[in-house]
């Protein structure tokens, strides 16, 4: 039984499970630094009948129950195991936090008005549901568990920040040859407003995305876009996460190149910066489309952080603040765009 197997998995994850006189709800809970976090679990079997007015009093009775307890700050998700997923469904379209599990084909469903995520909760439970997948023998003679086997790693695959990975290596890469070049790569490839108007060397727009001055330099930009980028493209797709890196180093440099002109002040950049800043902007905009937070963090923590970034660079020398301008705008707004253009139908797509 699907219940039986989340009820192992969230005590696994550190939850704390709450005695009920009711077997088919459950609750579960764990206490963070400054807040709780609680999976509300109904067995929605075949027979049962859940009104609205009992769904969100059993919400309320848990509210309460941990209130009493002494926490204030309470993130309740529901999660609903069911097998008719359109009886189900009337309860997600009217609660922002309640995600669907599909019972007979063990599948995570998140609709269009729900959080993508829950403190990192949906790759985990996408991966549980890989997992216990018990498909049929095939005519080969493959068994069920290898089919979960090969399900789990595909799943994996499509989750894993593999774009990130990548244009971490080719950054790491490019500066170990610089190393060993001297200036050729420099030479042709950091950016200036003078090397496309004089001699039309448009590529260096691209290229001087992915050169450091140094080792600090490297270090520093790789260090966010791990991190932060991992993050950003597990939420938005490996394809939109590449388009927005670049879509924000261009605008970074775009933007450098405005400001070159309008100052006549002719200088070469060079470096991830305008791209890693619209990396931030865009994790910034998930947050917000994520009712305030993403993962751990908050956006009022992740506009500080933005801000207090592009102060440093402003009080420092040698800092291009155009290109973190530019990119941090780009890449905040390319995630607006693509989350109304495309986001409803990458969400069908993976978790239906």
């Amino acid at each position: 039984m699907v219940f039986e197997q989340l009820e192992r998995l969230l005590i696994e994850q550190g939850f704390g499970k709450v005695a009920s006189n009711l077997p088919e709800f459950s609750f579960f809970f764990r206490v963070e630094n400054t807040c709780v976090n609680v999976l509300y679990v109904i067995d929605y079997k075949q027979g049962l009948y859940i009104t609205q007015d009992q769904y969100w009093h059993i919400r309320g009775r848990i509210q309460d129950f941990l209130q009493i307890k002494g926490h204030n700050d309470i993130h309740i998700l529901s999660l609903l195991i069911c097998e008719d997923i359109e009886k189900a469904k009337q309860f997600c379209l009217n609660d922002t936090f309640c995600w669907l599990i599909d019972s007979v084909r063990n599948k995570l469903l998140i609709y269009e008005n729900q959080v993508l995520d829950f403190y990192g909760m949906k790759n985990i439970l996408e991966e549980f549901l890989f997992d216990i997948s018990q498909a049929p023998v095939e005519e080969n003679g493959t068994s069920g568990a290898e089919n979960s086997i090969r399900e789990s790693f595909r799943s994996k695959c499509i989750t894993m920040p593999w774009v990130n990975i990548i244009l971490v290596a080719v950054n790491v890469i490019l500066f170990i040859v610089c190393t060993f070049t001297d200036d050729l790569l420099y030479n042709i490839g950091t950016f200036g407003v003078m090397d496309l108007i004089e001699n039309g060397e448009w590529n260096r727009i691209f290229t001087s995305m992915f050169l450091h001055s140094d080792i600090q330099h490297l270090v520093s930009n790789m260090l966010i876009l791990y991190y932060i980028g991992n993050v950003v493209e597990k939420n938005i797709g490996h394809l939109p996460y590449m388009v927005i890196y670049f879509l924000s180093g261009l605008a970074g440099n775009i933007f450098s190149a405005g400001y070159e002109l309008f100052t006549e002040n002719y200088i070469s950049s060079l470096g991830a910066s305008g791209a890693v800043f619209g990396i931030e902007g865009a994790m910034l905009m998930l947050a917000i489309l994520n009712r305030g937070k993403i993962t751990e963090i908050t956006a009022g923590r992740l506009a500080f952080a933005i801000a207090f970034s592009l102060y440093c660079g402003f009080t420092s020398s040698y800092v291009n603040n155009m290109a973190h301008i530019g990119g941090v705008l780009m890449g905040f707004a390319a995630t607006g765009i693509f989350w109304l253009v495309f986001g409803n139908g990458k969400r069908r797509k993976y978790n239906k």
